[in-house]
């Protein structure tokens, strides 16, 4: 949620978003060596999923940027909940390609969730009559479709036997680099030169982005029996958080069918957990 916090910021401190984002995957990349100290020995088999990585590293900073816009356009409230609502792409990628089994309360939350959709995707009147806002449901349908990606590859990753930590550090790692050359190239063609606050901004981004993974990693850590409870926790948290700050703080306007749709998000988050834990 303070992810969300400091990309609505962003623009207010005209920083440059994909500077932001390069230098926050130097920073987590780092923070990953240092603090969880991965053994990178896997990655060296003629079976690592070097592909399944790449992929990541090209849409880990795509996302990124994705979100920032859906942020700007659509608010904390919808973006936060088009994000987590990602996970009915993976459900269903889970489904169809994974073979995974169905049962009726991942059914039912799918259906829920489908429905929040729509809901959240519904532009407040009041913002839809404001000149210049701009269309923000193409952005909330590419934070809906990003994150699920970036689901369904961790998940390509995983059955591969490559451990998590690993595979992020790596993915960290790579996108840093790709960023990078992206930022060099902007900067000697004079579109984006390199500023020291975008390096202050890319570091804070960077210590919350791996502060997300550290305390979901202890959590299940620490809970290894009740991965639903973790599950529903942080995305029923981030959606609730994400809405007062959103409404409260940033005054940002929500409709009716915005409201519901907020709360059939929390109600399909939870039944999935359930019928994730129930299996």
């Amino acid at each position: 949620m303070l992810v969300s916090v400091l990309l609505k910021l962003a623009p207010r401190r005209q920083l440059d978003m994909p500077q932001v984002v390069t230098w926050n995957y130097l920073v987590a990349s780092v923070l990953s060596l240092l603090l969880l100290n991965p053994s990178l020995a896997s990655l060296r088999s003629t079976h690592a999923p070097w592909l399944a990585l790449l992929g990541l590293a090209v849409t880990l900073p795509a996302i990124f940027l994705v979100m920032a816009r859906a942020v700007t356009r659509a608010g904390i409230v919808r973006s936060d909940v088009a994000q987590r609502l990602s996970l009915l792409l993976s459900l269903l990628a889970a489904f169809l390609v994974f073979g995974e089994t169905a049962n009726g309360w991942k059914l039912a939350g799918l259906a829920l969730g489908l429905l929040a959709i729509l809901g959240i995707s519904v532009r407040p009147r009041a913002l839809a009559t404001e000149a210049g806002g701009g269309r923000a449901w193409p952005w909330l349908l590419g934070v809906w479709v990003g994150y699920a990606l970036v689901d369904i590859l961790l998940k390509q990753v995983a059955l591969s036997g490559t451990p998590s930590m690993a595979a992020l550090t790596v993915c960290f790692g790579l996108a840093f680099v790709l960023m990078l050359g992206l930022q060099l190239w902007r900067h000697a063609s004079g579109a984006a030169p390199l500023h020291w606050r975008n390096v202050g901004a890319g570091a804070l981004l960077g210590l919350l982005n791996f502060g997300n993974i550290l305390f979901y990693v202890r959590a299940h850590q620490h809970l290894p029996d009740s991965p639903a409870v973790v599950f529903a926790g942080m995305n029923i948290g981030v959606v609730v958080l994400g809405a007062l700050v959103g409404i409260l703080a940033f005054g940002e306007r929500t409709s009716v069918w915005n409201r519901i749709g907020l709360g059939l998000a929390v109600v399909a988050i939870g039944l999935i957990a359930w019928g994730t834990w129930s299996v």
